[in-house]
């Protein structure tokens, strides 16, 4: 089971649910949440770069008693900077110039591009234990998530609740009446991307209607700026959900697109 965070701003729970949240604090991704004694927790701060485009600056691993601090192309272990591959008590850093990724033996697998995606995977020990941006794990979509008890949720409310309170953050909760717009203009370009050939092999292990709403609220968003962070981060995702759920996409990549 795997949670992710893409793109502008998407993100996929545990349990499946699809939401957009674009807030720029530190925020809880997954953690346990048992109140006993949590094994692991994972937040992440995004930040806008100089393309205006959301990225994740950096993420903040606990471990049982041991924090990892990632920022792109740097670990930090326990305030130390630490080469890669790098192992320690049953944690495991390693890094090239595309990916980071961290494997606690505890059950966690961390994979990171080093700019706006990041794709958590956890032991199904943690079912029902989980809080944060990727939900509570207990494999049912929208409840405790989206609708708690009588109350109902947006996404930028459920992010909000999520924030890591710190002495010194100065950050903006984003505003919580703001509708997202209806992006249905954009269905059918969307569509025909997702399912071009190339994605033969994931068709059916995925659900593909999650991916072409995330990819029409990009084109929203991108206002006609077609650069390759508004058509192709959603695109990418599905690629790699794809690889992950053991599909082999195709090439999908052109000179020419992406």
């Amino acid at each position: 089971y795997v949670c992710s965070t893409w793109g502008n701003n998407h993100f996929k729970t545990f349990d499946g649910d699809i939401y957009q949240f674009p807030g720029i604090c530190e925020y809880n991704f997954a953690s346990d949440c048992r109140e006993s004694y949590k094994e692991f927790s994972v937040h992440i701060q995004r930040a806008l770069n100089s393309n205006n485009h959301p990225e994740i600056q950096y993420i903040l691993i606990t471990i049982k008693d041991f924090t990892v601090y990632l920022r792109p192309k740097l670990a930090v272990v326990d305030g130390r900077i630490v080469k890669t591959p790098y192992y320690s008590s049953g944690v495991l850093i390693e890094s090239n110039d595309i990916y980071t990724k961290v494997y606690a033996k505890l059950g966690l697998i961390l994979i990171w591009n080093q700019e706006d995606a990041l794709m958590v995977e956890l032991d199904s020990k943690f079912n029902n234990h989980t809080c944060g941006l990727c939900g509570d794990y207990n494999g049912v979509p929208i409840y405790n998530e989206f609708i708690n008890g009588v109350a109902s949720y947006n996404s930028i409310t459920y992010g909000n609740l999520q924030k890591i309170s710190k002495p010194s953050g100065r950050c903006e909760d984003p505003d919580e009446t703001q509708a997202l717009p209806s992006c249905n203009g954009h269905r059918d370009e969307c569509e025909r991307l997702l399912t071009s050939f190339a994605f033969a092999d994931c068709w059916l292990r995925l659900n593909l209607e999650m991916y072409i709403q995330a990819c029409m609220q990009d084109k929203c968003a991108c206002n006609g700026n077609e650069d390759s962070f508004c058509l192709c981060s959603t695109i990418s995702e599905y690629s790699r959900q794809c690889s992950h759920a053991g599909g082999r996409p195709g090439e999908w990549r052109t000179q020419y697109f992406c």
